[in-house]
């Protein structure tokens, strides 16, 4: 047993440790020297899986450091990491024994500066600003005179004072609050929710849907400012159906939802003026506008009523259109005796001379002419008139008759080619041709056989050839039969004669 264990060689007795036990001391010892740390650096790679913890690396010229922050933290951190980004890491150091590695449990996270955070705001800009959020062309009019109008900020600040109190001396209209955290962790997310939620309300229901929206905040610090200038908060801006004026801060501070708004105002005041006309001003110029439309009636009025007066006087007087027409009636009245009497006698006259002109050789001429006419008719009415006229109706019956005879003959000479053509194909398809070529057709108890056991069944067979039929009985004994009796043939008729043709008798005379 002694051979089998081996002594320690001389310097060579310091104690052997295992690679967890080392793990754990390495781990220990770097978590209690660098218990809370703060390390400023630029972000390198992110990472954002699913389990709601973000991995990421802290570089800088030389060195990396990897980075984890739980889900817990990664939640609460008012800055969201992104690659570039030069921040302040505050955490704790530990070791990963799983990887040899260690890392940096990030408890918070903050830009580096005024200037980490115009350079993620400029990175974040140039990216709406390729997507389109901020072109001209998507941004909506504000309504003149909207009758709601929604306000997103915070309930207890003087911004909401000062827009009430705007709104109250230009034009008091309705004022829906959605309170939201004007900075801080929660800001973006709230403003974001309110944008959305506003644009969800159903116009007409209880809680009517505003016709504009404010978001309005006070001025303050670049970081005061920053949940304004947050990606979620500029796509809920620029998503929303409803207009949207950006009134946050000073004139002189800009956000990003600045850009994506339909409207920016450069204070929270402005912002309500921009919402609503003054109201004094509408009714000013309303009054204005009647009386400009009360003068110009008066005034149409009276350019109508002088050039109606103008034309009365180029008018005669009604006496004076009458004095004419009544003189014209007098003096017709007047002539209408005379003018009857004229009239009277001239037609006296005329039927006097019409009445001398009917004298009785005048008569007699007219009778002698109407004589002639009806001699001319009676000379057309004559014998020979009426024999030349039956004639051509004879000769015209003839060729009727002609024509019809050759018609039907040549009609049934078709049908009777058509019947010899019929009968031959009936002998062509008859079941005696095929005897002729050698076969035989068999019947037993007076049916067809088809099969040797219907052959063998049938008490008595019968066999007909092309030149007779064979009758074998029960015993085997073959009786002749009679040969069969060709179909007898159709006699052909014969031509029938033509008929002579025989004039048709001529009609007697009508006279």
């Amino acid at each position: 047993m002694s051979d089998l264990i081996d002594d320690p060689r001389e310097g060579e007795n310091a104690p052997e440790f295992s690679v967890t036990e080392l793990s754990g001391a390495i781990k220990r010892m770097i978590e209690g020297e660098f218990s809370h740390v703060r390390i400023k650096g630029e972000i390198g790679r992110v990472s954002f899986p699913r389990s709601g913890h973000v991995y990421l690396d802290l570089k800088d010229d030389r060195s990396v450091i990897a980075g984890v922050m739980w889900k817990g933290v990664a939640a609460r951190v008012s800055t969201r990491p992104e690659e570039g980004m030069e921040v302040v890491a505050t955490g704790r150091l530990t070791t990963f024994p799983g990887q040899s590695k260690y890392q940096l449990v990030i408890e918070d996270l903050k830009p580096a500066g005024v200037g980490a955070l115009m350079a993620m705001l400029e990175k974040r800009k140039a990216m709406l600003q390729a997507e389109g959020l901020f072109a001209q062309e998507s941004k909506k009019p504000l309504p003149y005179l909207p009758e709601i109008i929604g306000v997103v900020t915070s309930p207890s600040g003087a911004v909401i004072r000062d827009i009430l109190h705007r709104l109250r001396d230009r034009f008091p209209r309705k004022v829906l609050l959605w309170p939201v955290a004007v900075q801080g962790e929660q800001c973006a997310k709230q403003v974001a929710n309110a944008i959305n939620g506003f644009n969800q309300m159903t116009p007409g229901g209880a809680m009517p849907r505003p016709d504009l929206i404010i978001v309005a905040r006070g001025g303050g610090s670049i970081e005061d400012l920053w949940g304004f200038n947050e990606e979620v908060v500029a796509r809920a801006a620029a998503a929303s159906d409803i207009p949207l004026i950006s009134a946050v801060g000073h004139e002189t501070d800009t956000t990003l939802i600045d850009f994506v708004s339909d409207k920016r105002a450069p204070t929270p005041t402005a912002a309500a003026e921009l919402a609503v006309p003054v109201r004094l001003d509408m009714l000013a110029w309303v009054e204005e506008q009647g009386a400009r439309l009360t003068r110009g009636l008066e005034q149409g009025l009276r350019q109508r009523d002088q050039r109606l007066r103008d034309l009365a006087r180029a008018l005669p007087r009604a006496d004076t259109l009458l004095q004419t027409p009544r003189q014209r009636l007098d003096a017709a009245t007047d002539a209408l005796p005379r003018v009857l009497q004229a009239g009277v006698q001239a037609r006296r006259v005329t039927l006097a001379q019409k009445s001398g002109g009917l004298s009785d050789k005048t008569l007699l001429r007219i009778i002698a002419v109407h004589k002639q006419k009806h001699q001319g008719f009676s000379d057309r009415l004559s014998q020979k008139a009426l024999e030349r006229n039956i004639g051509l109706r004879k000769e015209k019956v003839s060729e009727l008759s002609r024509r019809l005879s050759d018609g039907g003959t040549r009609q049934v000479q078709t049908l009777k080619d058509r019947l010899a053509s019929l009968d031959r194909m009936r002998e062509t398809l008859s079941y005696t041709a095929t005897l002729q070529r050698g076969y035989a057709v068999v019947r037993g108890d007076g049916a067809l056989v088809k099969t040797s056991a219907e052959a063998s069944a049938a008490n008595a067979l019968e066999i007909e050839f092309a030149d007779g039929r064979l009758s074998v009985g029960s015993g085997g004994a073959v009786v002749p039969s009679a040969p069969p009796q060709p179909a007898a043939e159709k006699p052909k008729p014969a031509p029938k004669p033509k008929a002579k043709k025989t004039p048709p008798p001529e009609q007697g005379s009508l006279f």
